[in-house]
């Protein structure tokens, strides 16, 4: 065995020098260089010499001799992955786990979404139901985890959007997410490109930024962030808006606090700027609180916008919900219902899949009304199925209005 490979071994296991050491070889004298080190892990039972009580420290040992050292220092919780990983198919035909390395390979975890929906949207304009679209498709999403070290990540979703009606539109496989996040002090801190939703129900904006957030606290929680708005969709819901089109600069503060276990209360202000449409730049300002009670969920958000081209600057959003359908429970199931009545000032890219855009500013509207009702069932272990209708309509013009039945089924792995 080479000196810097019985130091390296010694140091791995935190063996000092020490004259209390026995020595269990005779080939090895108390004064040579590996005396105390070579004590240490016979001591520890990393190396057992030979039948005849000799180290033979001078004769080359083979390959499986050596995993069988390396074996014992792994159990013994010796960091020695390079040694691991240079001795691996010794190790493997010795019927060792190596858990060093592991380890190192559960730095990158790697969890994925299947989504297929089908979604048909009926529009009402002069008292006529004669606008007519539909939507049928398929999304893949890969999240991939990486651990940089113990307190910082890197995080990335890989996305494919199939249209399963024509082969038509989106199809390109892309990252639509990819940041770092981790902590800097008692600061949580993400930046780069990340899904960011403004306010805690989303009713503001819920979509994709390119910007940084933090956050501070637990029972009581500020936040704040900057950055640019990454899909731009300025108040339209189906995507007709170009990117660059809307708000591209947005930043807002937030603070939200747990009243017990099963009530937090929560408000934010938000800024919108630099409207490439022509538009205004928008604040919104919102307040609101979310309660469980057994089975029963209840949530209510007040908004306030301040822009100048908005024809109505105020909205209300509630929702009650009864039991809930979780991935990791086959046979679970949950009910939802929701109102809205927001105006065309107070939302830039809502969390629903109704026809949400056909009311914006961007077409003229003064915002919408209406409600949500939907269904969702945990059919297997990871597989969820459920089904959403809205109607909704103008809150100036009641013979514009819109319908959405929304259909998906969802796997996760």
């Amino acid at each position: 065995m080479k000196k810097s490979l019985v130091l390296a071994m010694a140091m791995a296991l935190g063996v000092t020098a020490s004259a209390y050491a026995a020595n269990p070889f005779s080939d090895v004298p108390a004064g040579h260089w590996a005396y105390d080190s070579i004590s240490k892990l016979a001591a520890a039972g990393i190396i057992e010499g030979y039948g005849d009580d000799t180290f033979r420290g001078d004769r080359l040992m083979t390959r499986y001799e050596m995993a069988q050292i390396v074996a014992k220092a792994l159990a013994k919780g010796a960091n020695v992955d390079k040694l691991a990983a240079e001795f691996a198919d010794e190790l493997d035909a010795l019927g060792v786990r190596v858990a060093a390395l592991e380890k190192k390979a559960d730095n990158v975890k790697i969890t994925g979404q299947v989504r297929w929906n089908y979604g048909s949207s009926h529009s009402q304009a002069n008292k006529k139901y004669n606008g007519k679209s539909y939507g049928h498709s398929l999304r893949t999403r890969l999240n991939i985890n990486g651990k940089v070290n113990d307190t910082w990540n890197y995080a990335a979703v890989l996305e494919n959007r199939q249209n399963l009606i024509d082969n038509t539109g989106d199809e390109l496989t892309r990252f639509t997410v990819a940041n770092l996040n981790g902590r800097l002090g008692g600061l949580n801190v993400t930046a780069g490109r990340m899904y960011h939703t403004v306010t805690p129900l989303g009713d503001i904006y819920d979509e994709k930024m390119d910007g940084i957030e933090i956050s501070y606290g637990k029972k009581v929680r500020f936040g704040a962030y900057y950055g640019k708005l990454a899909t731009a969709k300025w108040q339209n819901g189906v995507g007709t808006v170009a990117v660059g089109q809307g708000w591209e600069k947005s930043w807002g503060v937030n603070l939200a606090a747990d009243l017990g276990k099963k009530v937090t209360v929560f408000a934010g202000w938000d800024e919108f700027k630099d409207n490439v449409n022509g538009k205004d730049d928008n604040g919104i300002f919102d307040i609101g609180a979310k309660a469980t009670f057994g089975q029963f969920g209840v949530d209510a958000t007040y908004l306030k916008g301040n822009s100048d081209s908005a024809k109505k600057d105020t909205g209300v959003v509630a929702t009650i919900s009864y039991g809930g359908a979780n991935y990791k429970k086959p046979g679970s199931w949950g009910l939802e219902a929701k109102y809205y009545h927001l105006g065309d000032g107070t939302y830039v890219a809502h969390t629903m899949n109704g026809d949400y855009g056909l009311f914006s500013m961007a077409n003229n509207g003064a915002g919408f009304k209406g409600y949500k009702v939907a269904g969702y069932y945990t059919v297997a272990k990871n597989m969820r199925a459920g089904v959403e209708y809205y109607d909704l309509e103008d809150l100036e013009n009641s013979d514009v209005k819109a319908r959405t039945l929304w259909s998906e089924f969802q796997v996760r792995f």
